[in-house]
């Protein structure tokens, strides 16, 4: 088995929730993308990072079913395990930086992949939701405190990967923003916390805390 990390990206203030991220620091042991694929599928996580280049920050990212150009967990966790200035993507370069307790990435919300962004009356019926089945992604999320920009939010990728419920996505929480034009602080899934900034000429900025599992 080829040696990785698991991280928990996008934590809660205590420390606890976020989701797994499963990165190999030394990506070009394993070049081929077929068996990219198949670790990926193996490990199960929503997503897995494979590092090309740590120096320069290049990665390569997987589903447990498919390849994607850019990814927000994946790429918020990465930033946080080697500390660089940028990532490189198949989408673009993703600006990265730590601020305290919190590391961002700042990405383009024409890379994220494809998001259903379904909106509740109150975090009370996004509480509530069913897993749908499978066949579409969607992002439910509600105004907890629209005031304060405070969401909540669950997601379901839908892809029937074994992946039902995915307890924090940075690109869905990127769309969001894109489409409110406004700072968001995100409570998904169980407990995991996402935060988020526009910037000038159609960036955003997505933050949240990472620690080391394993």
């Amino acid at each position: 088995m080829t040696d990785y990390d698991v991280l928990r990206v996008f934590c809660g203030p205590s420390g606890g929730y976020g989701n797994e991220l499963g990165v190999v620091r030394e990506g070009s042991h394993m070049p081929d993308r077929d068996d990219r694929q198949a670790l990926a599928a193996k490990l199960g996580f929503s997503e897995t990072v494979f590092v090309d280049d740590p120096e320069r920050g290049v990665i390569d990212i997987y589903t447990p079913a498919s390849r994607l150009p850019f990814a927000g967990h994946p790429c918020v966790g990465t930033a946080w395990l080697l500390d660089v200035p940028e990532l490189v993507t198949p989408a673009g370069e993703v600006g990265t930086r730590l601020d305290g307790e919190f590391t961002w990435i700042e990405a383009r919300a024409e890379w994220a992949p494809p998001r259903t962004l379904r909106q509740y009356a109150s975090a009370a019926e996004v509480d509530a939701l069913e897993v749908p089945p499978p066949g579409e992604w969607i992002y439910a999320w509600a105004w907890e405190d629209e005031a304060a920009g405070r969401v909540r939010a669950r997601a379901f990728p839908g892809r029937g990967d074994g992946i039902d419920e995915d307890e924090a996505t940075g690109a869905a929480a990127l769309l969001l923003t894109d489409r409110l034009g406004r700072a968001l602080n995100i409570t998904q899934g169980r407990g995991s916390q996402l935060l988020t900034a526009p910037q000038p000429h159609g960036w955003v900025e997505v933050g949240g805390r990472v620690v080391l599992e394993r």
